[in-house]
């Protein structure tokens, strides 16, 4: 039987507090990994209680490579946190997918190269399957959001995630095309993969803002584009996630792939697990160590 679930809300460049929601409150999370980007907002709209926190900082004080998203999935997980909406600026590497236009990821390439990505690096390992990276019934409310809001969308993409904080070279831009990449952008890699690794489904919303540096027409990105764009976006941002607060427990999440997925990943025998880390790993995979131990 499927437990209770939650909503989480983690917020990129242009989102950082949510608005139009009653019984609010910014509370503070300690974490075996250290602390989170920030506190968490903790609100109600109607019976529902959902959980958000700006992964950059409110003020935007973490550049992308200094985010500690361990913490993070931790904070989110301990506050009961089931299901995580992701909300991203990206940059366009696709003629069709324009400024304002939102896309609902469904697929990842990873080039980061200087963040933890794993939960599960002392004396326990895991291998969680990444396949398919993204919740289905996630995406499929996000896109009921969208198209009910009348929000210009795309279901399906790829998100390559580049380690920044420095914008792409030419050279790179044109790379990611002929990859036949859709977005770019600096921070959902490791979230996904320890989103993934926590039991926790995942779902992308990326907001374009610009077209990267490899559109002949446009002008190479800077801060004051992406700053113009995402004022815009940040309010349908807004009223999407107000949508899916009201929506998203009617899509249903039982064959989603983070469900139970580390019953089939955790291969460290049991009897070398010592207390320390399974203490440490409690909030993430303790209903999986007990499974296994029982085992």
């Amino acid at each position: 039987m499927m437990k209770k679930r939650k909503l989480g809300i983690i917020g990129g460049s242009g989102l950082y507090k949510m608005e139009g929601f009653k019984k609010t409150k910014w509370i503070k999370i300690k974490t075996p990994w250290g602390p989170p980007s920030d506190e968490i907002l903790v609100a109600k709209i109607k019976n529902e209680e959902i959980c958000f926190i700006p992964r950059h900082a409110r003020g935007h004080k973490i550049n992308p490579s200094n985010i500690n998203f361990r913490a993070n999935i931790d904070a989110l997980k301990q506050l009961g946190v089931t299901d995580i909406v992701s909300v991203s600026a990206v940059g366009s590497l696709k003629e069709n997918l324009e400024p304002g236009k939102f896309v609902i990821i469904d697929q990842f390439i990873d080039r980061t190269f200087a963040r933890a990505k794993t939960f599960f690096n002392e004396e326990i390992v895991a291998h969680v399957s990444m396949a398919k990276p993204t919740s289905p019934s996630l995406s499929d409310c996000c896109e009921a959001a969208l198209n009910k809001l009348k929000i210009k969308n795309q279901k399906g993409g790829t998100y390559v995630v580049m380690e920044g904080p420095q914008f792409s070279t030419l050279a790179e831009s044109n790379l990611y095309r002929s990859w036949n990449v859709d977005v770019i952008g600096m921070t959902n890699m490791p979230e996904a993969k320890l989103a993934r690794e926590a039991e926790i489904r995942y779902c992308t919303v990326a907001m374009v803002t610009d077209y990267d540096c490899w559109h002949p027409d446009h002008d190479e990105v800077d801060v004051s584009m992406v700053i113009q764009t995402l004022q815009k976006n940040a309010s349908n941002a807004q009223n999407m996630i107000k949508e899916v607060i009201k929506t998203f427990k009617n899509f249903s999440a039982d064959k989603d792939p983070a469900n139970d997925c580390l019953n089939t990943a955790i291969i460290t025998d049991s009897k070398l697990r010592t207390k320390k880390t399974i203490k440490k790993l409690q909030y993430i995979a303790g209903r999986a160590l007990k499974v296994s131990n029982a085992n």
